[in-house]
């Protein structure tokens, strides 16, 4: 049953994941382009060309807020690498202390050394 709680949640995440690339695509571009022109407008001297950035910076600005669905593809992707961490944790086997050599040989050391 565990297991398929994680591929339903998972599955469900793949296809928001899926369904938001688009926006996601958006965002990281449009903030690529407000990074670019912010550091125009630092270099820029003269008062039209700033007012000229700003004016373009504020265009970015609100296309980068208008791809603000990309946020729930991140969560959607962090979701999916969550259930594939717990997917995959069932598989790792741990060593139990019987079987592990080392703290077999420790015990023998220990009652060696009491004699």
């Amino acid at each position: 049953m565990k297991k398929f709680g994680l591929l339903l949640a998972g599955g469900i995440a793949a296809v928001v994941l899926l369904s938001t690339i688009g926006p996601m695509v958006g965002l990281v571009v449009s903030l690529v382009l407000l990074y670019f022109i912010f550091k125009q407008f630092l270099k820029a001297e003269t008062t039209k060309g700033k007012i000229g950035l700003g004016v373009i910076g504020f265009i970015v600005l609100m296309a980068s807020i208008h791809n603000a669905p990309a946020i729930i593809g991140v969560a959607a992707a962090y979701v999916l690498y969550l259930v594939y961490k717990k997917w995959n944790k069932n598989k790792h086997t741990t060593v139990k202390k019987e079987s592990d050599p080392f703290a077999n040989f420790e015990k023998q050391w220990n009652d060696l050394k009491h004699y």
